[in-house]
């Protein structure tokens, strides 16, 4: 043990001209190789950077454009519900004004059909009141008289009548 505690002033002498050999031939040969590898990898971590800011700038391009199709996509959606919803609008105006003429001219239809009716069922009342009133005036008085003349007679009374 005592060994280890003495100093052995060739041993340090010969330990460091070691060390300056080793130094020199590794700063002879080595000092290029490590620097050019230590610059080739500050040139890959450098292109890689680069092309990663380039990708993100791309990325972000397409992004907004992306976002700009959407965005121009979204707004041709919107027309073309706006642009559906005002013909299927128009579609049932158009269809309830023709249900409307529809319904006005049945209207009409049944209210001429009823004027038609009405004046059919008067002109046979006013037969039946006329072949009434020559009955009983034929019994009144027991004579037959001119048809045609008590049916002139008859309608004229029955006309005044119906203008009151």
């Amino acid at each position: 043990m005592d060994n280890l505690l003495n100093v052995n002033p060739g041993a340090i002498i010969w330990t460091i001209i070691n060390f300056t050999i080793f130094l020199l031939i590794i700063l002879k040969f080595g000092l290029k190789p490590i620097i050019n590898g230590l610059k080739a990898r500050e040139d890959r971590i450098t292109n890689s950077i680069e092309q990663a800011e380039q990708a993100n700038a791309e990325a972000k391009k397409l992004l907004q454009e992306s976002q700009q199709k959407l965005d121009a996509a979204q707004k041709e959606m919107i027309e073309i519900v706006q642009k559906g919803k005002q013909q299927a609008e128009n579609i049932i105006n158009k269809a309830a004004e023709e249900a409307d003429k529809i319904k006005k001219q049945k209207l009409e239809d049944a209210i001429r059909e009823i004027e038609r009716s009405k004046e059919l069922a008067l002109n046979q009342l006013r037969s039946e009141v006329a072949g009434l009133v020559i009955q009983a005036t034929e019994k009144i008085l027991e004579e037959k008289l001119d048809y045609e003349k008590h049916q002139k007679i008859i309608e004229s009374y029955i006309k005044k009548l119906s203008k009151n």
